[in-house]
């Protein structure tokens, strides 16, 4: 019994710790958009492609990601993935020293596709290491590494690049010369250098560990194939309740990356100071770590996985119209407690999706992945309708998506199984 628990436990905190890696790095653009924004000079909607540069990646890199670990296998593939995301970590050194924007994208894109790997490996795996009807509590766990880093991620940039000064020095650059203006532009930028190189050299060196790890071997062709919904389908788009499930997790993941990657900003657009502004993106997190521990308790024992996706999604659709209803830090508040209302959506909506789907799982985990592009093109709706009327009128976008959410955990989930 002991040796069976531990040998279940093992592989749940190894992922567990690569959840935690994804956390980190996904939750820094929280604090590098403002900074971006002040340091090349940007709109709203320019540095919002901070998030568009990294999360379209998933998009690209998604169905190459399942091929590729069709060939060399799920821990090859981490390591690889590892390795390339300490690559697009370097990137940032020439991008901080130029200051070239285009730089810095390139520098999230590649930093994306390396994620890309490692979600299209680690998402599929830890739904299949035991029941499904308890795959949203397993992936709630993972949940938590992943937040907790995201948590942190944001203040711990923050001690790099914040500094006591820089909002006055920050209101007095219109008023220097160009010269002096563009060394204290140069200066910003430069502080994102020594953080990327700590990430670069610890990803580097997680790929390589990660070639010792004993890990359970999973054949993810040959799960669920006795209650399987296959009947004679012969492709992955014959299944409409994973169709409908990329569509919501597209939804989801847009409206998780606007209440974490924008609340900064939009804090500093209502005369909040940064250095009370900084720590709103971990409180989002915070919101979401509660979100995770109720799922850990109630799921399955006491609700259902679309249950909870039902209660979650009608959340999100009472916070977003608060935050256009209040105002000041109560509005604030109503974004950061977005994350409550999130925090269950994607470990429901992932299980619900791939249900059945035996040799279909390997593509359409790829397909569900792709569907994190979803975090590259709302926040840049969100950037752009803030450009055009405010910030906190931008937030309107976030209805449709939760009322898509709804539907698919009332009936979307079901339609084609």
């Amino acid at each position: 019994m002991n040796q069976s628990s531990s040998k279940s436990i093992f592989p749940l905190i190894i992922i567990g710790s690569l959840f935690f890696v994804l956390g980190f790095i996904t939750w820094l653009n929280g604090m590098l958009i403002p900074h971006l924004k002040t340091a090349c000079e940007l709109t709203n909607f320019q540095s919002l492609f901070v998030a568009g540069a990294f999360y379209i990646s998933f998009t690209i890199m998604a169905l190459p990601s399942s091929w590729l670990l069709r060939k060399i296998g799920f821990k090859n593939g981490i390591s690889i993935a590892l390795w390339v995301m300490g690559l697009g970590a370097l990137i940032f050194i020439p991008a901080a020293l130029t200051r070239v924007y285009p730089y810095f994208l390139t520098g999230l894109f590649v930093l994306g596709t390396g994620m890309a790997l490692l979600q299209t490996a680690v998402n599929p795996y830890i739904t299949v290491l035991g029941p499904i009807d308890s795959a949203a509590k397993r992936i709630s766990i993972m949940g938590v590494a992943n937040k907790v880093a995201g948590a942190i991620a944001p203040l711990v940039l923050a001690i790099f690049i914040l500094k006591d000064g820089d909002e006055v020095m920050i209101a007095s650059l219109n008023n220097l010369s160009d010269s002096a203006r563009n060394i204290q532009l140069d200066e910003l930028a430069s502080r994102v250098i020594v953080p990327y190189i700590f990430m670069a050299i610890s990803l580097f060196g997680l790929g390589l560990l990660m070639k010792f790890v004993n890990l359970p071997k999973i054949n993810l062709d040959n799960q669920q194939e006795e209650q399987s919904y296959i009947d004679g389908r012969t492709n992955v788009f014959q299944f409409p309740y994973l169709i409908l499930g990329v569509i919501a997790l597209f939804f989801y993941v847009g409206v998780e990356v606007i209440a974490g990657d924008t609340i900064i900003r939009y804090g500093q657009s209502i005369g909040i100071p940064m250095q009370t502004a900084k720590a709103f993106t971990s409180y989002t997190l915070i919101a979401m770590l509660v979100g995770y521990g109720l799922g850990i308790i109630l799921i399955p024992k006491i609700i259902s996985q679309q249950r909870a996706l039902q209660i979650s999604s009608i959340l999100g659709i009472l916070f977003s119209v608060m935050i256009v209803f209040t105002h000041g830090f109560t509005s604030v508040f109503f974004v950061a407690i977005l994350g409550l209302a999130n925090a269950i959506v994607w470990p429901a909506i992932w299980p619900l999706a791939i249900e059945g789907l035996g040799r279909f799982t390997h593509t359409a985990s790829a397909l569900l992945i792709m569907a994190i592009s979803g975090g590259a093109i709302l926040p840049l709706l969100w950037g752009k309708l803030s450009d055009l009327y405010s910030s906190q009128d931008a937030y309107w976008i976030l209805l449709p998506a939760y009322l898509f959410i709804l539907f698919y955990a009332l009936k979307g989930h079901k339609i084609g199984k």
